[in-house]
């Protein structure tokens, strides 16, 4: 992928609902442009799928957060399979850098939120956490006719 494959994704991803020429004039190319670089990326696996968030899915999960995990040894599989067993849990994102995990938490209140948060501690391998909760989302704004 390049420079504009990478920026037609960013757009997806900001709004997947973008009609083809929407997305030509936010990148500054024709919309046959935007259609073959997307079939392309598509029957390349580049593009694995496309999504809908309804304001049910939000809704259900009014305290969200995401919890930075460091794991002791060679634990992550195991920790993996274990949080992907929560209910809470949304999202497991292996990183890099000082966390080898990032987990996206959903949940109804801040108790529940708690709750999670001291389950996923408790188990064998996590060394450390941290632990931010989202407030909001906010999509960039782009000017009128394209890029920033």
């Amino acid at each position: 992928m390049d420079k504009l494959d990478n920026e037609l994704v960013g757009a997806l991803r900001r709004d997947g609902r973008a009609s083809l020429s929407e997305l030509a004039a936010d990148l500054g190319v024709t919309r046959t442009t935007v259609r073959s670089r997307m079939a392309r990326m598509i029957a390349d696996g580049d593009i694995a799928g496309f999504t809908v968030l309804t304001r049910a899915d939000v809704a259900q999960s009014p305290v969200r957060g995401l919890m930075m995990l460091g794991i002791e040894g060679q634990g992550t599989e195991r920790i993996m399979a274990r949080l992907s067993a929560l209910r809470e849990v949304r999202a497991v994102h292996t990183t890099n850098g000082s966390w080898d995990l990032i987990v996206e938490i959903g949940a109804d209140t801040l108790e529940q939120f708690d709750r999670v948060l001291f389950a996923v501690r408790k188990l064998d391998g996590v060394r450390r956490s941290e632990t931010s909760l989202l407030l909001s989302t906010r999509r960039p704004v782009r000017p009128e006719g394209g890029r920033p």
